[in-house]
């Protein structure tokens, strides 16, 4: 019997698609675990398959010698290079879909990567030319069926072609740059697998700038007065009108001249101000409002908003637009989220209105700006309804008067001194009172007063402070900064930090550039500062621009980025050696943890090829046989300090954006298990810990780490599973 096949993106978005679009319920079938659905729209047949995600990725053709520079590539099956061999199953279920369809229509995501996920099944598991193309927003059923009813006769070839671009461009940079970069220290006598990328080397250069900023910075005293007093009963802070004196005998003359002396009310200004209502959120908004407000990360906050899509809570979050469109009926969805009871009585006042939204200035052919569907969340977590609420409120906001605040400025004589008050107080609440906990603004009322009213002063404080180095940047802070420089995506960008982080790139939830990170930076600027060029990276954007806009074709930016690589890669080559020096500098710098217990030598990070995987050694070993466990990709540093207890070095140890200080001796006393957890180790060890890896199917077994005893996957270092223990201990 012959159908459409609708293919999806992922089996959450089958499931909506096909209970939309169903005339009555759809039928669920399923193959090794992997559902589809059949059904009939208007007494048409179709069958809704999925992908899960990508199923094809590029890679190396005919791969032999490990070298650079590699052109030669393909899209292959993702299980073929992936540890996600589940994604075979979702192949061959499409692959069998297909035999008896007869159309085609692709419902993945409208935007690049859902068009290169669609293109893939399309050409390699359909074997067709072209398909349908379904475009929507929310997962709602007014909108797919909308979507279906109106769907295009053919993929939306520019967003493919720039997607594919962008795969290989991608690949192609990051797999020569990292293969170079890793080939380069190997050749100085180290192994370690470094990385970079098309994005990756000019975002780090970014944050090692600000880095070397603040190393630099030379703080500089200055003092300040100030005063303390009442006035009509009520307490008032002011500052003298410099503010900053950088002498501080001008300032202790001032503080001679003043001492003891009441004050009067000299100038009363008062400034009313408009804050407008926000505009709607795009992905980079919403992920820098969600750190700010709720302390989640942008990679998180993509991930949860991802999550509130598919199950049809929000629209579509990859967006860069700041538009709403009236064709989404702000009525209707106002009136559905006002049946959730923390709303109501705010969708009720913004209903007795007309409904004009205040826009920003980006747009997003594909996608109007992130706004709830109106339907009632169920079954989600607490971060999840917390990102949800932020965004129910934003949308609100946007169709609310704007706030107006007022400041008011006192001028206080002193002796012919002036001293400064201000505060700054909301007096039309407007937008505020939608947008809730999320207003973060200090409400500072100043005392009713009158000129030459007489202020009492308490004390007038000379107060010496110092000059502060720039601010480092946040996760946030970063990414709107590669926005603004146009370095990356819109849903890339928090990715790139996040491998900077993994690679031992940045420390820290400020932002910090490690050693590595600066010197990696320093040896390419000096070698080959090409990988970091950020003009050149910003020119490919744009390129890939023009090629969705069919302005270009995606060969040509290829061919140009081959020849530019092709380049880079010659230079990098004629300095391999020195790059690799420059490289091992950090390292070796980081090695040398403290003594060694049993022959008083050096303890050192070391690497083992046998198990891939590093471990602290004498530095007289194999002679001197002490060597200790540590946890692999983390950052290791020495603190100079000892442990107490069993008198072994102690370090500190970097996971990301989390550090901490510990003893490298995992018997320490001052890791003792209390009695629960000592119960749970000897039932462990006596009966093992009879569970399957969830990752690669191998048994799991107890371990342990410098961090105390963990569950661990026994095809270690393979495989690097681990869990805690019930009882809280280890990892």
């Amino acid at each position: 019997m012959a159908y459409e096949l609708l293919i999806t993106e992922k089996p959450q978005a089958a499931k909506k698609i096909a209970e939309a679009l169903a005339d009555n319920l759809p039928k669920k079938e399923s193959v090794n675990k992997v559902p589809y659905y059949r059904l009939k729209h208007n007494n048409k047949d179709i069958v809704v398959g999925c992908a899960v995600g990508h199923l094809f990725t590029v890679a190396e053709k005919d791969k032999g010698k490990w070298t650079y520079p590699v052109f030669d590539l393909e899209w292959v099956p993702s299980y073929e290079k992936s540890k996600q061999k589940y994604s075979k199953n979702y192949l061959n279920v499409l692959k069998k879909l297909c035999k008896d369809a007869s159309s085609y229509t692709v419902a993945c995501d409208y935007d690049i990567e859902g068009e290169v996920i669609g293109l893939n099944v399309v050409r390699f598991v359909c074997k067709q030319k072209d398909a349908n193309r379904m475009k929507f927003s929310t997962l709602t059923r007014p909108d797919l069926i909308k979507s279906y009813n109106e769907k295009q006769y053919h993929l939306d070839w520019g967003q493919a072609n720039a997607g594919e671009t962008r795969h290989f461009l991608d690949w192609m940079y990051g797999i020569n740059l990292s293969r170079a970069l890793t080939l380069a220290i190997k050749e100085a006598g180290r192994f370690k697998v470094l990385s970079s990328g098309r994005v990756q080397g000019p975002a780090l250069k970014i944050i090692v700038e600000k880095e070397k900023d603040i190393q630099s910075f030379v703080p500089e005293k200055y003092w300040q007065l100030q005063l303390l007093g009442k006035i009509s009963n009520k307490k008032i802070e002011a500052y003298h009108e410099n503010d900053k004196f950088w002498d501080e005998k001008e300032a202790k003359k001032i503080l001679e001249k003043t001492k003891g002396k009441d004050g009067k009310i000299k100038e009363i200004e008062k400034n009313q101000f408009k804050q407008n209502a926000p505009f709607p959120f795009d992905l980079t908004t919403l992920q820098i409002e969600a750190y700010r407000s709720l302390g989640v990360s942008p990679k998180e906050t993509l991930a949860i908003a991802q999550n509130l899509y598919i199950n049809g809570f929000i629209s579509y979050p990859r967006t860069s637009g700041q538009k709403l469109p009236k064709e989404i009926n702000y009525n209707n969805i106002l009136q559905n989220i006002s049946s959730q009871k923390d709303y109501k009585e705010l969708c009720n006042n913004l209903l007795k209105k007309e409904l004009k939204p205040n826009e920003g200035p980006k747009k997003d052919p594909a996608h109007p700006a992130i706004y709830p569907t109106g339907i009632s969340p169920k079954g989600i977590h607490e971060r999840e309804l917390r990102i949800y609420d932020l965004i129910v409120r934003r949308f609100m906001s946007c169709f609310a008067e704007d706030a107006v605040r007022e400041t008011v400025t006192l001028k206080i004589d002193v002796n012919s001194e002036i001293f400064i008050a201000k505060g700054t107080r909301t007096i039309k609440q407007g937008w505020f009172i939608y947008y809730g906990k999320h207003v973060k603004l200090k409400e500072e009322e100043l005392p009713e007063v009158k000129r030459n009213d007489i202020v009492k002063v308490d004390s007038i404080n000379k107060l010496e402070k110092e000059t502060q180095p720039p601010k480092r940047y946040t996760e946030a802070s970063i990414i709107k900064e590669l926005e603004k420089r146009n370095l990356g995506t819109k849903t890339t960008r928090a990715q790139i930090i996040d491998s900077l982080y993994q690679r031992g790139y940045i420390v820290e939830k400020a932002i910090q550039a490690t050693n590595l990170g600066i010197k990696t930076v320093e040896t390419l600027e000096r070698f080959c500062p090409e990988i970091l060029d950020e003009e050149l990276t910003r020119h490919f954007e744009v390129e890939m621009e023009e090629i969705q806009e069919k302005k270009k074709e995606g060969s040509e930016v290829i061919d140009e980025a081959k020849k530019e690589l092709t380049k880079t890669l010659k230079h990098f080559k004629e300095n391999e050696k020195k790059i690799g020096e420059g490289l091992l500098e950090s390292y070796k710098e980081g090695d040398e943890l403290g003594k060694c217990p049993e022959c008083g030598n050096t303890l050192k990070i070391m690497y083992s090829k046998k198990t891939k995987s590093r471990f602290v050694a004498c530095s007289n070993y194999p002679e001197c046989t002490k060597t200790y466990k540590i946890p692999q990709r983390v950052l290791i540093r020495a603190t100079g300090k000892i442990c107490e207890k069993c008198k072994l070095p102690i370090v500190r140890i970097t996971n990301g954006k989390k550090t901490q200080e510990i003893c490298l001796n995992p018997e320490c006393p001052n890791k003792k298990l209390d009695k629960e957890e000592q119960k749970e180790i000897k039932e462990l060890q006596k009966n093992g810990v009879n569970k399957k890896c969830p990752k690669c199917g191998h048994d799991l077994v107890l371990r342990s780490s410098v961090y105390g005893k963990f569950i661990g996957c026994s095809y270690y270092p393979k495989c690097r599973y681990t869990e805690k223990l019930k009882n809280g201990n280890g990892k």
